[in-house]
This record gives structure tokens, C-alpha cells and sequence, in this order.
């Protein structure tokens, strides 16, 4: 059996991870997405605390104050403490449905492509489903039925997220099947469970990984489109996708409600995809040889 490829590869991996584009990507994803995680203990105002006082201040570059760096909204809110606190949400949001989507998607790709038969036409017509199926049709299900919620997302994102993995996950165990380390494990009476544990699964680890790492940017414009449509999570919950539908009617007079938490989702979402893209020409064994 070969050893399968190893997710982080030696010393190179490193070297060339100090190269252009990954260290501006660090740094925006540091600046913005770390402080998510503290935005308790850094932000300087709660993220439903009112001021009315100070509605409708803008930035300080602008003709605010410092008391609000980035200004406030119409109800006298800070605009940089909420934009931190939404960057916690649209982590919770991610890392709970990609989570969700590797192992529902890669755990039913995995037996789809070994078993193949009537058990793969039934996932695979299941993947067909879910990628034919719009997101905000389901949403728009949900919202009636329940209500928006957190819940509701994440059950969205799962339900979007899971066809790919298992597509992907599919494709590369049809060939890994027919591979001779396979052979020798089953004439060497290993069960088919230790197969796919041993054997299959170490191999498309890499290709799991990689996709899950561009998925992150597709969640976080999901969930902001939900958001903003109100389908997604409730009011008066700051995240990024209603701190943008709290400001388009002001668009003109207040333009910053919306501008720098639509910036944010921006250079987040273009952080991690191009991240996503260096990660996969790295870890890609045929983009490596051509390289």
C-alpha cells in the first residue's frame, strides 16, 4: 500500500508559504476574522448598545470622532464593535456547517464510490437533488415554517455543502477502488470498513481538506445573503449580512452603515478563496508535477 499524501508537506510548504499573495491574506484574515473570536473583551461599545445621541455619526476620517471609528447607525449603534461581533457569527456559521457537510458528504461519497450498484445511483440522484434544488427556495421553506433562525441556516449550508463533498469524494475513490493496495487488502481479508478507513480515506484527505477550505467563502456569502433577505438569521443579531441590509436605505446620506461590513464579507471572502486556491496548487500532486 502507498503511504497516502500528506496533508502538510515538508519544509517547502513553509517556504513557500511565506510568498506572495498568502501574507497580505494572512493579514487581512488576522485583522478581521481573529478578533471575532474576542470581540467581547475588544470591541469598545456592545453590539445592541443605543446611543441616540450619536445617530448617524460618521467615520472619523470623515467628520466623526474617535469615540466611533467606522460611525454609527440609526439607532446610535457602533458600527465597528457590531462588524466584529458579526465576524464571530460568520465563523460559528462556517465551521459548524462545513463540519457538518465533510462528514454527511464525504462519509456517503466514500460508500457511494465503493459499493457503486443500486447504493450509488441512490446517492448520487440524492447529490443531483441537492445541487438542483435552490438554497433560497429552501430557506424561504424554512423561514415559513419555523421562523428564521440559526438553526435554519446551518441546515441550508448542510444541505448545500454536503452534495459536493460527496461528488468529489465519489470520483476519487472510483479510481482508488481499482488501485492494486486495494486488492492486496482484500485478499488479505481486511473488511470493507477497514478499507475505507485505512486505505481509501488517507487518500482523498487532501481533496477534503482543499474543498472545505473554499467552501468557507461560499458559506459567509450564503449566510450574509440570507441575512440580509430575512430569511436568514433574526434581527437584532449583528451579523454581516444585516449590518449591510440595516444601512440600503441610507445609502446616500449614511452610506457607511453598509459600506464597511459589505468590505469586510469582500476581502473576507476573497482572502479565503485565494487561500483555498494556494492550498489546493500546493497540495494537488498534479499541480505540483507541472509546476
Amino acid at each position: 500500500m502507498p503511504e497516502p499524501r500528506r496533508i502538510f508537506p515538508s519544509s517547502r510548504f513553509w517556504a513557500e508559504a511565506r510568498s506572495w499573495p498568502l501574507v497580505p491574506m494572512a493579514i487581512i484574515l488576522l485583522v478581521l476574522i481573529i478578533p471575532g473570536f474576542f470581540a467581547t473583551y475588544l470591541a469598545p461599545y456592545g453590539p445592541m448598545e443605543i446611543d441616540m445621541r450619536s445617530r448617524l455619526q460618521p467615520p472619523v476620517f470623515f467628520g466623526g470622532d474617535w469615540t466611533h471609528v467606522l460611525g454609527t447607525d440609526r439607532l446610535g449603534r457602533d458600527i465597528l464593535s457590531r462588524t466584529m461581533h458579526g465576524a464571530w457569527y460568520a465563523m460559528s456559521i462556517s465551521a459548524t456547517g462545513i463540519v457538518a457537510g465533510v462528514v454527511i458528504g464525504s462519509s456517503l461519497g466514500l460508500v457511494a464510490g465503493y459499493a457503486r450498484g443500486w447504493t450509488d445511483t441512490i446517492i448520487m440522484r440524492l447529490v443531483d437533488i441537492s445541487l438542483a434544488l435552490p438554497a433560497i427556495l429552501l430557506a424561504l421553506a424554512l423561514a415559513a415554517m419555523f421562523g428564521p433562525s440559526f438553526q435554519s441556516v446551518i441546515t441550508v449550508v448542510v444541505f448545500v455543502l454536503w452534495a459536493y463533498f460527496a461528488r468529489q469524494v465519489r470520483a476519487e475513490v472510483l479510481s482508488l477502488r481499482e488501485r492494486d493496495f486495494v486488492a492486496r487488502a482484500r485478499v488479505a481479508g481486511s473488511s470493507h470498513f477497514k478499507i475505507l478507513r485505512r486505505h481509501i480515506f488517507p487518500n482523498v484527505l487532501n481533496t477534503v481538506v482543499v474543498l472545505a477550505t473554499l467552501q468557507v467563502g461560499i458559506v459567509i456569502s450564503l449566510e450574509a445573503s440570507l441575512s440580509f433577505l430575512g430569511i436568514g438569521i433574526p434581527r437584532p443579531t449583528p451579523t454581516w449580512g444585516i449590518l449591510v441590509a440595516d444601512g440600503r436605505e441610507l445609502i446616500v446620506s449614511a452610506w457607511w452603515i453598509s459600506f464597511f461590513p459589505g468590505l469586510t464579507i469582500l476581502l473576507v471572502v476573497l482572502s479565503v478563496n485565494l487561500f483555498g486556491d494556494w492550498l489546493r496548487n500546493r497540495l494537488d500532486p498534479k499541480t505540483r508535477q507541472m509546476r
